[in-house]
């Protein structure tokens, strides 16, 4: 695949000055709107996770006018609900040494030194606002016996900043945002579609004022015009087939933004998580996490010695190995997610892996039971306990769990600048549909945090900002009539092929494809053979895929196929992306550049860039964003 470069791209909206007042200023600098004229302002929000929830529910309290669109039938059905383990804040209740800029560090350092300051540092600073925030609305975040909030240790840090509510964090915290966006409902200021998926962005005079989407129920093609709008559709990484990601999530909205003219940054960012639920057969459609909150009490080990088939129970100590523990004495087993997944990958590689195939490691809860008790380990991760026992057969409690990494976080996204604006103005990106603040690699526990500041407290200052500029004026009808026209004739392909292969036989193909060839680890030969073969397999796509029924009704199939066709393009510059950056970083290991010890080696000299790639008729063209460090000093990562 043949790309060309183009001129560098610059954040222009960050101001200067010392870190930890930039985000003051920039606030005192947005233009504010008066609440008569917000009346006047129309805003689609499409997505209604934590960023999109709480970005409507916040924009409508404000007084605009907002939309609301999700594919699922409720908004409380967003994927942000199976996230389990905890959200991130410099409170330092603990008194631990914890501190926005020490928050601010290990997120740039846990990164692996590819995310901007001024953005990590505002999530750190708007971090503490957040819990005050959810409390408010009544999450029960768990408490000591005091009755203070408690917290626990994620990976990548050693103090106690992750607070949470058992194993379902994310749930709460959704369920409180969805309360927030359903009193807006409630009041007029948000209208909610739900069963519409957005399939284009419409941009009038270089403006984005609004979408097509498609009713799921009755298969109505619909035009939705605003002064602004807003993407919060998740991440790609069920461009994998298998992932941890709910099997409705989809690259469609942002990929679809981008062939509009949104640059799309750090596509080959993706993030293999440590503590999944071994894949246990071919008819697999997707996987299971298991919270990384587990590694607090769980102690990771495999055998000593190579196709050891001894029950767990039956392998003493001394010829056990607590790998973690032995390479990063420092940080144990609470290392950062891409570190663990590799050295889980390492071991499974010499021989020594557990479970079907040897594609496990022991995730072992015996010492923490001695411990703390059977009631407190209960209290702690019950519901965990229960998801893996359920799903495995086996009790946690008595044996180990069996776990190996697997896809569940994409670092990659739009580009947005500091005011979370994309490249096509009037287009704003949050959470995970963006890029900004997590660099190469998301430490645990920051997904919830950078979608719920976002929503409630970043996007809603920005937006104003823009909007302080509205009205837009007329939308041009001819730009509404070709998008509307590119979507139907889209689907219209997809149904007139009529072959003998389902979406999903595709999907799992390109899955597996990525996997051996752009996942763990990259080559520049296998990343090379991923590019001559996805654009075989999407030909054979185009010419076999089997759409049946028919675009005036619900068809899952076609939904499906839509979603596909955009997983092929997108998969084939992920595989770009990862083969142009030849350094390591974070999530994305190059086989060809690691140090003695086997542990990603940056190239800082060539590539302390954000990679932003635009589509152009003539192909992919690269621009670079230069990544300047003021505060934090770029260094090899350890965490020994």
């Amino acid at each position: 695949m043949k790309f060309t470069e183009g001129p560098e791209i610059r954040d222009t909206k960050a101001p200067a000055g010392p870190i930890e007042e930039r985000w003051e200023k920039r606030k005192f600098s947005a233009k504010l709107v008066n609440p008569a004229n917000k009346r006047k302002l129309n805003v689609i929000v499409v997505g209604t996770g934590l960023a999109g929830g709480s970005a409507a529910a916040t924009l409508g309290e404000l007084g605009y006018n907002v939309k609301s669109f999700c594919y699922q039938d409720t908004p409380r059905r967003a994927h942000s609900i199976a996230a389990q383990g905890g959200i991130n804040a410099a409170k330092n209740y603990r008194g631990d040494g914890d501190s926005i800029y020490r928050l601010f560090y290990d997120t740039v350092k846990g990164g692996d030194f590819r995310a901007r300051e001024s953005n990590v540092y505002r999530l750190a600073q708007v971090s503490v606002n957040i819990i005050d925030q959810a409390v408010a609305q009544g999450v029960p975040f768990a408490r000591e016996y005091g009755g203070l909030l408690d917290t626990r240790s994620f990976g990548g840090a050693q103090v106690s900043r992750t607070f949470y509510a058992r194993g379902q964090t994310g749930q709460q915290l959704l369920l409180g945002a969805y309360q927030a966006l359903e009193r807006q409902i409630a009041a007029g200021t948000v209208t909610m579609h739900t069963r519409h998926e957005m399939l284009d962005v419409i941009v009038s005079d270089g403006r984005a004022r609004g979408v097509i989407v498609r009713d799921m129920v009755t298969g109505e093609i619909e035009r939705h015009l605003a002064d602004a709008v807003v993407l919060a559709t998740g991440g790609y990484g069920n461009v994998f087939f298998l992932s941890t990601n709910a099997k409705g999530c989809n690259t469609t909205a942002i990929w679809r933004a981008h062939e509009r003219g949104a640059y799309f940054a750090n596509p080959c960012y993706t993030q293999i998580h440590p503590t999944c639920i071994p894949v246990s057969g071919e008819y697999q459609s997707k996987l299971t996490l298991m919270s990384e909150s587990l590694r607090n009490d769980g102690r990771v080990w495999v055998p000593l010695r190579k196709n050891d088939t001894r029950a767990p129970g039956d392998i003493p100590d001394e010829e056990r190995d607590y790998y973690l523990e032995r390479i990063y004495p420092a940080f144990g087993n609470l290392v950062p997610r891409d570190i663990a997944s590799r050295a889980a990958k390492n071991v499974c590689d010499e021989g020594r892996g557990v479970g079907p195939g040897g594609l496990g490691v022991y995730l072992d809860f015996r010492d923490a039971i001695a411990r703390l008790g059977r009631d407190a380990v209960e209290k702690k991760y019950g519901n965990l306990f229960e998801m893996y026992e359920r799903i495995t057969g086996e009790n946690p409690y008595d044996v180990p769990m069996r776990i190996y990494p697997a896809v569940h976080y994409t670092m990659g996204g739009l580009w947005v600048d500091y005011d979370l604006q994309s490249t096509i103005p009037g287009l704003f990106v949050i959470g995970e549909a963006n890029f900004s603040d997590h660099g190469a690699n998301r430490l645990g526990a920051s997904a919830l945090m950078q979608g719920l500041a976002d929503g409630y407290f970043v996007l809603p200052t920005t937006l104003g900002d823009y909007l302080a500029a509205g009205p837009f004026g007329d939308v041009d009808e001819e730009a509404v009539a070709e998008a509307e026209i590119k979507v139907r004739s889209k689907i219209d392909r997809l149904l007139a092929v009529n072959g003998t292969r389902t979406p999903d036989s595709f999907h799992r193909e390109l899955g597996k494809l990525m996997w051996d060839y752009c996942g763990m680890e990259r080559t520049e030969e296998s990343l090379r053979k991923a590019l001559e073969r996805i654009p075989e397999l999407r030909e054979e796509f185009w010419q076999n895929v089997k759409v049946s029924g028919t675009a005036e009704e619900l068809n899952q199939v076609l939904e499906k196929a839509g979603r596909v066709a955009d997983f092929f393009d997108l998969a084939e510059l992920m595989c770009l992306d990862a083969l142009v950056r030849t350094e390591s970083c974070g999530g994305h290991f190059r086989a060809e550049s690691q140090d003695a010890d086997g542990e990603a080696l940056r190239d800082d000299e060539h590539f302390a860039h954000v990679s932003a790639w635009e589509s152009t008729p003539d192909g992919p063209v690269l621009h670079k964003e230069a990544l300047e460090y003021e505060y934090v000093k770029m260094t090899q990562r350890s965490y020994k």
